[in-house]
């Protein structure tokens, strides 16, 4: 959209599901932890329509958001009504982030903070850097590119990542054998601890 800068960021904030009633009311499945943020009434969203769907609109503009029985119901100003909520179904929903923007609560964090911070030990031992960011069902798990060219999944849980800091550009991991480091019998052998 024209309000895109560069360095800003998009990101998946939802999908359009079925209307609910007759006047344009969709339900959306959310695909963000801040849905009250990225749905406020006035907010404008990039649409993008399922492969193979026919024209649909490239960008909506909330007019209404609200719950119901765990749902969010949203009214978008581009869709008068059930047909015209029903042409959209499926569409995915995509919010531009400012490359500053941080999310409101202060122990959660985007993907691209994470990405790309170096990974230390409780020590200050380097472990690798932070290639990618999983998001499983229960939980979310960091994928840290070992200095030996491994990839290694670490849940995303403050028992394993103590420490986020962001200014310094690291992450802390109480690593043990097995979750980042090898476990000793799988190192190589010139990698194994001296008299072993």
């Amino acid at each position: 959209m024209s309000d895109k800068q560069p360095g800003d960021i998009e990101v998946l904030v939802g999908r359009i599901g079925k209307p609910h009633g007759i006047r344009g009311e969709v339900t959306v499945d959310v695909r963000t932890d801040e849905p009250d943020r990225r749905f406020a009434p006035g907010t404008r969203i990039r649409a993008e329509a399922p492969a193979g769907a026919d024209r649909r609109p490239s960008a909506l503009t909330v007019s209404r958001a609200r719950w119901h029985q765990g749902t969010l119901l949203v009214t978008f100003e581009e869709l008068a009504d059930r047909n015209a909520a029903e042409a959209v179904r499926g569409t995915l929903l995509h919010a531009t982030l400012g490359r500053d923007e941080v999310p409101e609560d202060p122990d959660e964090y985007y993907d691209h903070q994470l990405v790309g911070l170096d990974v230390v030990d409780l020590d200050g031992t380097p472990l690798g850097n932070v290639t990618a960011l999983v998001h499983g069902s229960a939980q979310d798990l960091l994928t840290v590119r070992t200095p030996d060219g491994r990839d290694a999944l670490v849940p995303f849980v403050s028992a394993l990542v103590p420490e986020v800091d962001l200014a310094a550009g690291r992450l802390v991991v109480a690593d043990r054998p097995g979750l980042v480091s090898p476990f000793p019998d799988e190192q190589g052998p010139d990698e194994q601890e001296p008299g072993a």
